[in-house]
């Protein structure tokens, strides 16, 4: 038989530890302190992406990159083509099953506008080793402003798991010193 029973026990008038409040308080402090964080680290911390995305159709997008492809191609890799287009340029790269189209030439320190969507299934965009990582939907354009500061071979992995052919996904993106 107990001291107090339940049902004559009312939890919330029994009096709270010392040691007990003092969790309560810093849990309380230190999830103000992480929310106001997010809210400065969205504006100052300079690791966002813009949230800039246009309706589009996979037949449209497609011919943008074509055109893109046709005006800019410099060379081919393994029947894909190799484009450079002018710094300043607006830039089209396509996810389709299961390939990311075409491979794009920067220039260092130079600044581009890349639109990237899909044609078929989503997708996710993972600029390796940038760690930038976007989901890309067939009928939206996501467009993101890119400056790269490091010449060299970036790799493109999709990261949303689109069927068979997921784990050969790959893409590149060179960088050139100039």
């Amino acid at each position: 038989m107990a001291i107090h029973p339940p049902s004559e026990r009312v939890w919330w008038n029994l009096p709270i530890a010392r040691t007990e409040l003092i969790w309560i308080i810093v849990a309380f402090l230190w999830g103000l302190t992480m929310f106001f964080m997010m809210i400065y680290w969205h504006g100052y911390g300079k690791q966002n992406l813009s949230n800039e995305a246009y309706r589009t159709t996979p037949e449209q997008f497609s011919a943008k990159v074509q055109a893109m492809v046709e005006k800019y191609k410099v060379r081919e890799e393994a029947g894909i083509p190799v484009v450079r287009p002018p710094p300043g340029s607006e830039v089209y790269m396509l996810a389709r099953l299961w390939q990311w189209y075409p491979i794009l030439e920067f220039e260092k320190n130079q600044s581009y506008r890349l639109h990237l969507s899909s044609l078929d299934l989503q997708h996710g965009f993972s600029l390796q080793p940038v760690n930038i990582n976007l989901q890309i939907h067939p009928g939206y354009e996501m467009v993101l402003s890119v400056q790269p500061d490091k010449a060299g071979t970036y790799g493109v992995v999709c990261n949303e798991y689109c069927g068979l052919g997921h784990h050969q996904m790959v893409g590149r993106i060179y960088v050139l010193d100039k």
